[in-house]
């Protein structure tokens, strides 16, 4: 059900989407630090609302489709905060396009997947990846300006920041590869044929 504990963790990301808006356009040392705090509380979520669901049994159908979908619209829209509040300037451009291909690959391949009921499990890999990027977005969105605020000036803030994100821009260049490859796999496959042989297999959390 939508209102079960797990899928109202999940809508809570989208929900936070709007006030980090909020946040960022402030252009506020207070209002980034504020915004690193929502996203990062935000990011948390995607690993109780799996944990709990599975703990209590309670894993659902809506709940499998709309999580990768809070994830992805949370990555996306900090990813063009940064950018367009000039907090990804230069080389560190680069590491959030490829960050933002992948996740529009991953979409698509997640939809034609599906109608094969095909499942991919989650590597080790692709976990460290989500959790450098999502590391980096929060210490991005956080930057210079709310370490001065915080009285910690003497941390490079932005920097971690941007090694962070080519560190996950690396590990989303293989675990997307190995998502191209699935997809390559069962690119001759009849949907309607493979359909009817096959099971709904695990749901695909990039």
């Amino acid at each position: 059900m939508p209102t079960d504990l797990p899928n109202l963790l999940t809508l809570s990301r989208i929900a936070a989407i709007p006030l980090l808006v909020a946040l960022v356009a402030l252009r506020d040392p207070w209002g980034d630090v504020a915004a690193c705090v929502v996203f990062s509380a935000a990011a948390i979520t995607d690993y109780f609302d799996g944990k709990i669901a599975r703990s209590r049994q309670i894993v659902s159908g809506f709940g499998r489709m709309l999580d990768p979908i809070a994830d992805k619209l949370l990555v996306g829209a900090a990813l063009i905060l940064l950018a367009g509040h000039e907090k990804l300037t230069g080389w560190t451009l680069y590491p959030a396009i490829i960050i933002l291909l992948r996740e529009i690959l991953v979409s698509g391949l997640r939809e034609y997947l599906a109608e094969l009921r095909i499942g991919l499990p989650v590597s080790r890999l692709a976990k460290w990846k989500t959790g450098f990027q999502m590391g980096a977005l929060g210490t991005l969105l956080a930057g210079d300006t709310a370490a001065a605020a915080l009285q910690i000036s003497v941390l490079p803030v932005s920097l971690i920041g941007e090694a962070m994100l080519w560190t996950a821009a690396a590990l989303t260049l293989v675990t997307g590869w190995d998502y191209l490859m699935a997809g390559l796999h069962h690119a001759g496959t009849d949907p309607r044929a493979e359909g009817a042989k096959r099971q709904p297999g695990p749901a695909v959390r990039p």
